[in-house]
Parts: structure tokens; sequence; C-alpha cells
């Protein structure tokens, strides 16, 4: 079992998170995470009881800010502000979501100024290393008061409410804090407010579908490589001399992976091609499309992991200057923002993806019309590229960015959002379909690559094709072809690249 120690101020990579969110880890606190927490905890719990106003300590919540609570209330404000926040609604959020979401959290609590209680994080602590996991509607947080609903439904199994899933079935949770033996929480004096405000719902989402975006982008790389050689597409395009007068490195990594995934092939000079000048946009600009999508997902990535390392949270407490100090980083317009432009990168390639597969079904540089060697009472993969053209048009419609828009809550108080939720939701679906469109383009370049006697492939793309046609059979006759895509998707999920080939945004370990 790999263990991941949290530090009060280390730095984590996406590599890290994904790997430390997994199940079968374990998570620990150590000594200095542990006495920051204390240490700022119980200041707060002084405070609560002292003359001063203290925003969500003793105060109310939202537009009831300048409401003190009465003495001896603190502890009941604490409770009350989860139960009525946890107004989620929708299905289940994914395990891998809900785990993220904990170690995150986690992540908020460790420079010890949210003001949470160390029994608050040890629980959750416990419940990533013993896989019990709340249950957490997907839908209705706008993302910028906290992930105020769903992070309400994460901290009620800590109180022996609401539901959780455990050893793969759901339950009540204070049945299974009964079978393990864990005691119902008494949350002190910011613990309700600690756990419900910040962005760690909608910055966990972006978190894993970066994890498959970042995958999928260099699974297309290796998609295209096999469609160019397929199509019998010059090299002159990824040559490494042309991308030398690029000021764009991400260009250059594309065609360095094409040159990579195509070395010993001679899809360049094929007697079977009616050759032409120059190659269609779609495999001609490969490395500037997919450069361009690539750039943006690393901004991307970097903008949502500075929000891993934000304290996501208000007020913040500072215990050495004995002030707490109030402000917005609550707000997630950064992860709203980013999620909308890796909506955009992600159809970018998906939208490259589709013209390729068109361009294989149409009949030129010696490829028979839809892919079949017996067209008229075969259709060949004709309709493939329908799927295909449904999917990238619902990509492109939901690019339509959900930061953009913004409806005020809480009386004014709360008057600009970021409509984060929503634009992570729908990223899911972009990024679920961009998996699809890539299995039909990978479907169909290996249907050329049959229909080409003349093709030598790379040693890599032949060993792959070798694999796959191990479990989707070339295509003679026509037949039901939905399972054949299931199957291919499935196929790319377990693709490893060649060691050789650059993987340029995934970090590896803690830095």
């Amino acid at each position: 079992m790999t263990t991941f120690v949290i530090q009060p101020d280390d730095r984590w990579t996406l590599a890290s998170l994904l790997a430390a969110s997994a199940p079968g880890t374990e998570i620990r606190l150590s000594e200095d995470t542990r006495r920051a927490i204390t240490r700022t905890s119980d200041w707060v719990e002084r405070l609560s009881a002292g003359p001063d106003l203290v925003y969500g300590v003793n105060t109310g919540f939202g537009a009831l800010a300048d409401v003190r609570v009465r003495a001896g209330d603190e502890h009941e404000l604490q409770l009350r502000h989860v139960l009525s926040h946890a107004c989620g609604v929708g299905g289940p959020s994914p395990r891998a979501v809900v785990r993220m979401m904990m170690l995150v959290k986690l992540l908020t609590f460790r420079s010890g100024q949210t003001g949470v209680s160390l029994a608050v994080a040890e629980r959750l602590v416990d419940m990533l290393n013993h896989g019990v996991h709340p249950v957490v509607p997907e839908r209705g947080t706008v993302g910028a008061s906290g992930d105020l609903a769903p992070l309400s439904h994460l901290a009620l199994p800590l109180l022996g409410r609401g539901k959780v899933e455990y050893e793969g079935r759901v339950h009540d949770a204070a049945d299974v804090l009964r079978r393990l033996g864990w005691p119902p929480l008494r949350l002190t004096a910011k613990d309700g407010l600690a756990l419900t405000n910040g962005t760690q719902y909608i910055t966990s989402v972006a978190l894993v579908e970066l994890g498959r975006i970042v995958a999928l982008a260099e699974t297309a790389d290796l998609v295209a490589a096999m469609s160019l050689q397929s199509f019998s597409c010059a090299e002159r395009f990824f040559d490494e001399r042309y991308h030398r007068r690029s000021g764009n490195r991400w260009r250059g990594a594309v065609a360095g992976a094409l040159r990579e995934h195509t070395r010993g092939s001679n899809h360049a000079k094929l007697p079977s091609a009616v050759p032409s000048m120059q190659d269609p946009y779609s495999f001609r600009c490969i490395p500037q499309v997919h450069g361009a999508a690539r750039e943006h997902i690393d901004n991307a990535e970097t903008a949502i992991l500075n929000e891993v390392d934000t304290v996501a949270d208000n007020p913040l407490f500072f215990p050495d200057d004995e002030i707490a100090l109030f402000g917005g980083n609550l707000h997630g317009e950064s992860v709203a923002m980013s999620a909308d432009l890796l909506a955009i990168a992600v159809t970018e390639l998906g939208s490259i993806s589709e013209r390729r597969t068109y361009q294989l079904l149409s009949g030129r540089r010696g490829l028979p019309d839809f892919l079949t060697t017996d067209p008229g009472v075969n259709s060949g993969l004709m309709i493939v590229q329908y799927t295909s053209a449904a999917l990238v048009n619902e990509m492109k419609t939901l690019c339509h960015p959900a930061s953009v828009d913004t409806i005020p809550t809480c009386q004014l108080q709360e008057d600009h959002v970021s409509m984060g939720g929503t634009a992570v939701l729908k990223l899911r679906q972009v990024v679920s379909d961009f998996e699809t469109v890539l299995a039909v383009e990978w479907l169909t370049a290996c249907q050329a690559v049959d229909l080409r006697p003349d093709l030598v492939l790379s040693a890599h793309c032949r060993s792959l094709h070798a694999t796959y046609r191990g479990l989707v059979e070339r295509l003679d006759e026509d037949r039901v072809l939905s399972d054949d895509i299931e199957r291919t998707a499935e196929f790319l999920r377990g693709v490893e690249l060649r060691p050789s080939v650059e993987r340029t945004l995934v970090g590896q370990g803690v830095g």
C-alpha cells in the first residue's frame, strides 16, 4: 500500500493527486499539519465566545452575516449550517470525484488557516483510508459561495447523517459509523463553515476529468498517426526542421510524437495511393491543432493545481497576528473558466478527429468508398462517421461557456457567481464524447490499413493493430458496429504509449 503524507506546505501534481485519491492508498497527516490545525482551531474556539463578530463563527451566514447568534449556540450554528445547505439534486457523484473531494478538502485544511478542528480532518482521513464514501448529488452548486450543496452532503456522514457508499453498497451513514465504531462528530466553532466553504467539488471534478483529458490527448496523437499512415500522407508536415520555426513547443512535441509513432513506415511512398502535393488540413495541421489543444490543457492544469494550493475558505485565520481576514477565496471563477477552456480544447481535438474519419471514408488515395470491398450491398463504415458527427456537434454545443453567466444569490450578498458546477459537468460529457470520437477514428483507420496490402506500419502501430484485431475483427460484410465502437474505446483506454514518447503533461510525485 502506498502512503501519502500531507504536509502544511507541499505542492501536489496532477499525477500525485490522482494516485493519492485512488482506492487502496493510505493518507496520513504529518505532525506539523496536525499542530497547525490544532493551534488555529483552539484559537478560533476562544474567538467564538469573545466580544468581536467573526463571520460564520458567531454570526449567521451570507446575507445574515451581521446577525450575532446567541451565546452558547455557536455549535448548533455549525450543525444547522450543514443541514440547511444539503440541497443537492441529481445522481450521485462518481467515487473518484468523492475521494478527490475529501483529499482536496484535507489539502485546504493543512495550513491550519481554516479554523477547522483536528477531529474533522482526522475523520476525513479515516473515511478515505476505510473506503467510506459520502453520497454527493452532482447538481446544485453555483461554484462561488463555496460548493455549498455538494460539500454539505460530503459533511453529513461525519455527523452520522446522510448516505455513504461502503463496500460496494449504499448505506445510511449512521449504520456504517456504528459498524466501524466511529461516534458522530460534534462540530466546533468553525467546522461547519470550513467543511462547506470552498471550491473542492468543482475542483475535484475538473481534476478527475483532467486526468482523462491528458491521457486522451496523447492517445489522439497515436490515433492520428495510424490514420495518416493509412491515408498515405506525406512526412513533410511533421519534419523536425519545419517545427524548429515555430515558437510553440507543443507543436514540436506533437510532431515528435507523430515521428515516433510512424518511424519505419512506408506510408509516404505507397504504390496504391494516388499522390498529392499536399495533405488535407485535418492531417497536415495535426501538430498545430493538437499542439494548441495541448497548450491550453497545460494552462488549465496549472490553474486548477493552483486552486488546489489555495486555502479556499472564508474567513481565514492568522493566529500569529491574532486576526481573521475576510475575502473571496471561495469563488470558483478560475476553475470554471479553466473547465470551459478545457471543453474547447477537447472539442477541437474531436472536431479534427472526425474530419480525418471522413477523409478515410471518402474514396480517396486509393481507398474504396466507405472502406468496403463490396459497395452497394454493403454500406461499410458509412454510418460510423454519422455517429462521430453527432457527438462532435454535441461537444461544440457544450462549449458555450458557463462561466460567462451569473445569477445573483443570497439577497445580492453573493451577486456574482462562477457557475463552475455547470462548467465541470458539461466538460465531463465533452470528454466522454471525445473518447468515442477517437474510437471511431481508430476503428476506421485500422479498416483502411487492412485494405492496403502494400502498407508497412511502424513497428509500434503494427503491434497495436495486431492486438486490436484480436478484439475487433476486420469488416468484410456489414454487421452491427455499436459493440465494435465500445470495444475500441476500451482498447484505447488500455493502450500504453512507447516509453520514448514524451509524456509532457503528467507530473510525477509530490513536488
